[in-house]
């Protein structure tokens, strides 16, 4: 028996999650701090657990439509036409997923033929390269650079547009940089996609997570691009929901009765007790997201300040909970860096390329945990460095 014979092609050359090969090191070590995973450390608030609890009291535990609860779909509506400015039909026009990953999946295996090319920016999201492999389509990365606070400009889009181009993906706030989009930047992306008939998968998972004031947008909002966007959101950062796997998608009618096609044989309906979370979170939530943002801040203005004090160029990002520090200067790899700040310090970071090859000479650090444990991380951090710089 041959085992290669019996895995497919496309599937046996997707590599694994970088981060989850580190932290599968991670995990056979002790008292570590982790500033790895991507995820809050807050508990999902209590009103919003509460309303989970009432609905499993009342036995709401059967299946719902295909789309998801319809009270849920209106819900999300309301939030995306307040927060996002733009309207969609909650009967036909948006599917409730288990998490942002599984409407990213039906987005591009509803839309992808062998060998169309999808656009996105790098370093980006662990999943995306390979969820367009095993979508058969062709992943083209565009690199981004510290310089340009890592933002995807209109000029290196446009430099990467072939005639197969098909679908450009974007996530902004972005994980690993923390990211922002400038309104600018985007109008000259959004007519781009006009002219090159794209359709925009927009990940906007991070969105309520901005800081300094500054103003997320939207690319669905702008003129020409709502029916060619798939808007994707979900709870599992903004809310503190992440082991809930609620997401959404909201798009065209026709987008999302393909989606829907996928989802109905693969998953049939996400989790009910999960989707009347999500209502609650949606119409009460408010003040509890804001609260974590204050939070999430604060850290992020201790944390960059204490790295560009260690004399680790580090931009200021604008959104998300992650910071994307330089360590070139330590005469390190990424892996070398993260491994042996693991091994000797017992902090958790994640090498950059992890995020794509762009990601090189950068680390991944979270800060969706307290400052306490920032606080003590970045002393550790400080021995590690002056230890390699020796």
């Amino acid at each position: 028996m041959s085992p290669k014979k019996y895995i497919a092609d496309h599937i046996r050359d997707v590599p694994k999650s970088g981060i989850r090969e580190f932290f599968d090191i991670v995990a056979q070590e002790k008292e570590v701090i982790s500033l790895g995973v991507g995820e809050p450390d807050f508990d999902t608030p209590w009103h919003i657990r509460e309303a989970a609890i009432y609905s499993l009291e009342h036995g709401r535990t059967h299946y719902t439509s295909n789309l998801g609860l319809p009270e849920l779909r209106t819900s999300i509506c309301r939030y995306v036409h307040k927060h996002f400015g733009v309207a969609y039909d909650p009967r036909t026009e948006v599917i409730i997923t288990v998490g942002v990953s599984e409407a990213i999946d039906l987005a591009l295996r509803a839309m992808l033929n062998p060998g169309d090319e999808v656009l996105y920016h790098e370093p980006c999201y662990v999943s995306y390269s390979p969820s367009v492999t095993m979508a058969h389509g062709k992943a083209i990365a565009i690199p981004t650079r510290a310089e340009d606070q890592f933002r995807l400009t209109a000029d290196a889009l446009k430099s990467r547009i072939t005639e197969r181009s098909k679908v450009l993906m974007l996530n902004f706030p972005c994980n690993p940089t923390g990211a922002t989009q400038t309104r600018a930047e985007l109008e000259k992306i959004a007519r781009l996609c006009i002219d090159h008939d794209l359709i925009v998968l927009t990940d906007e998972i991070y969105s309520e997570l901005t800081y300094d004031n500054a103003e997320h947008v939207s690319i669905a909002s702008f003129p020409g691009m709502r029916d060619r966007c798939v808007f994707l959101h979900g709870f599992s950062k903004a809310f503190a929901m992440t082991g809930w796997r609620i997401g959404y998608a909201c798009a065209p009618a026709f987008l999302t009765d393909a989606m829907m096609k996928i989802h109905q044989y693969a998953i049939l309906c996400a989790n009910t007790t999960s989707q009347d979370a999500a209502i609650e979170a949606l119409e009460h939530g408010s003040r509890g997201v804001e609260t974590m943002r204050r939070e999430y801040e604060h850290r992020r203005n201790y944390i960059v300040r204490a790295f560009n004090d260690l004399g680790l160029a580090c931009h200021k990002p604008v959104g998300a909970f992650y910071i994307f520090p330089n360590i070139t200067s330590t005469g390190l790899t990424s892996r070398e860096f993260s491994l042996g700040l693991l091994e000797k310090k017992k902090v958790a970071c994640v090498p950059g390329p992890a995020f794509g090859v762009s990601g090189e000479g950068f680390v991944r650090c979270c800060y969706a945990t307290s400052l306490d444990q920032i606080k003590t991380a970045m002393e550790r951090i400080g021995d590690f460095i002056n230890e390699a710089r020796k």
